[in-house]
């Protein structure tokens, strides 16, 4: 989960007293299993038909035991990857083992079954091995177009669940390798672009059945029975691992709180509440007072919260541990039902995934920034800036959807500013790039694309930036948004500054003036709305939130600040005011 390089791990263990496996063979193994989740990401990206799948790899991969135990994953979206250990767990449950037979698929995207959001379909596939059911391979990625009540779902003013999209329970889309034509029909006659649909679901399965392969040779070369041995042996690793790091925290009950603006529906804002406990090698995450869940689309289910939690602390940890269910084990989340952090049917929860999510992985960090400083980091930008947009393409008559999200400023953190302009931290995925954007869909041109200057927390090393996105609209297109950090800052730690804000306006056609989509167009909330229409000479304008700063601003080196002035990112004026830079 934590964004760690490519390269192959060495798991630095000694030998195995329970298996008798040795720490080569291990490694051998765990980087088979890991390199097999990351060639399935490369299968979907490759084949797929849209650019939330091969342009911004807005997936994830996983293997699992025959219990929904993971065994390996790589690393691909974080928030996906913490959910999809529930979806796995409750699909088994609901299904049992015995349900599955070779060449089955079954396809599930239903967030009260365990799915992160609606748009996120999970694909599971059993693996036999010489007749017997050795584990299951699975991926999850989010859909440009669910069949939502707009075009692209996350409706920014839904209040049900049934607003966000077809739900499907785990359903099997193929049994014993043949395509169940019925829910095929079912699933595309419920979603606009159906064509694109079958192309990434297409993409999905390949992924599948690559895994499948890879996993057979993996047990012709080594034997069940041995590598049965190694896989819990690397989760005993696993757990090991992790509870030593979780050592070096010191035992505390810490406590943070943040703010959920608003819903979409009202202009109530939503506290949300954690109290940290680390004792020993054992971490406790508990929500309890945070708000009773929303009406509107800002809703997290158990599975985010503790997706989110997880994605904090392996974020805080050492990266080369075995990513497998042991990694997990130490780390417990209380979050009570009906609350903003683990909602109750049917509320809306499209935003939870990307809005929540990355809001409570920063909390984890404000909360240890006293007792681990040189780790955490301070607020990102905290909003996957979601603006969905649809309509008819001129250019052929057929429907068009696209799901576009942008990067925010990341916190600084001990020794380095925070990054640029990069999806945030529940996320790991990339935007589309301007060339795709303005070729793929008939609606936009984008005419500047840039970072904002001063977007960044004040610090002793700064917040990262910000950016701005200014488009034009070319054909009639329905909009929609889901975003935050437009009212509550992305703060900074340790006496650092806090990050901008950002927003989203519109400018009519033949008009002067940049309004509020309020303002505009009568929305209850600035930043969350469903099924605008704009119309050709309409032009929007998107700020996206920098990050918070880390520590003091005076204690920041000078030849830092020069340097930012220089490269345009803090202007002389912010320089003197946050900095008491004179030049």
């Amino acid at each position: 989960m934590s964004a760690i390089s490519g390269e192959q791990r060495n798991l630095s263990l000694t030998g195995s007293e329970h298996t008798g496996l040795d720490p080569v063979t291990l490694t051998v193994i765990d980087n088979f299993l890991t390199s097999t989740c990351r060639d399935m990401g490369v299968t979907m990206m490759k084949t797929s038909y849209s650019p939330i799948f091969n342009e911004s790899l807005d997936f994830s991969c996983v293997i699992f035991d025959p219990e929904g135990q993971m065994l390996a994953q790589a690393e691909f979206c974080p928030s996906q990857i913490g959910t999809i250990k529930f979806t796995v767990t409750w699909t088994l449950d609901e299904l049992g083992v015995d349900a599955f037979a070779p060449g089955d698929v079954v396809l599930h995207n239903d967030p009260y079954r365990g799915s992160g959001h609606v748009p996120e379909h999970m694909m599971l596939k059993p693996v036999f091995h010489s007749g017997q059911l050795f584990g299951f391979v699975a991926n999850v990625a989010h859909m440009s177009e669910p069949g939502a009540k707009t075009p692209g779902g996350l409706s920014g003013d839904a209040t049900e669940v049934f607003q966000e999209g077809l739900l499907l329970p785990p359903v099997k889309i193929k049994h014993r390798g043949e395509d169940n034509e019925d829910i095929w029909k079912i699933i595309l006659a419920n979603h606009r672009t159906p064509k694109v649909t079958f192309g990434d679901f297409r993409a999905m399965m390949a992924s599948l059945d690559l895994a499948e392969e890879r996993l057979h040779e993996l047990l012709d070369v080594h034997g069940v029975t041995t590598i049965r041995a190694a896989c819990r042996e690397l989760i005993e690793i696993a757990e090991r691992r992790m509870r030593a790091e979780i050592r070096a925290i010191p035992n505390g009950v810490y406590e943070f709180e943040d703010v959920i603006e608003d819903d979409g529906i009202s202009d109530r804002s939503y506290p949300m509440r954690l109290r940290l406990t680390v004792r020993d090698d054992d971490v406790i995450a508990d929500f309890t007072g945070s708000a009773p869940q929303a009406v509107g689309p800002v809703n997290a289910i158990y599975a985010v919260t503790a997706s989110a939690v997880y994605n904090a602390i392996l974020h805080l940890t050492d990266p080369t541990i075995p990513r497998n269910e042991g990694c997990y084990r130490p780390i417990t989340v209380i979050a009570p039902p009906g609350t903003i952090v683990n909602c109750t049917f049917p509320a809306p929860v499209a935003g939870g995934n990307t809005e929540t999510s990355p809001r409570i992985t920063d909390m984890v960090f404000g909360a240890l920034q006293v007792a681990i400083p040189e780790r955490v980091v301070a607020a990102c930008g905290g909003t996957s800036s979601p603006f969905l947009f649809g309509g008819v393409d001129p250019r052929d008559g057929g429907l068009y959807a696209h799901f576009h999200f942008e990067g925010v400023g990341w916190g600084g953190r001990a020794g380095l500013d925070g990054n640029d302009m990069v999806v945030t931290i529940n996320g790991n995925c990339r935007n589309t790039p301007v060339e795709v954007f303005e070729t793929r869909y008939p609606a936009f041109l984008i005419e500047e694309y840039r970072l904002l200057p001063d977007s960044g927390g004040p610090g002793e090393f700064r917040g990262g930036l910000g950016g701005e996105r200014l488009l034009t609209v070319t054909s009639d297109v329905t909009v929609s948004a889901l975003l935050n950090r437009m009212k509550a800052d992305p703060w900074g730690i340790l006496d650092g500054g806090n990050g901008a804000r950002g927003g989203i306006w519109v400018k009519r056609a033949g008009e002067e003036s940049w309004q509020t989509f309020v303002e505009a167009f009568g929305t209850i909330s600035p930043s969350k709305f469903s099924g605008i229409r704009l119309r050709p000479g309409d032009q929007v304008r998107l700020a996206m939130p920098g990050g918070g700063g880390y520590g003091d601003p005076e204690r920041r080196d000078r030849a830092s600040v020069a340097r930012d002035i220089a490269e345009g990112f803090v202007t002389s004026d912010r320089a003197s005011a946050d900095y008491g830079y004179r030049g």
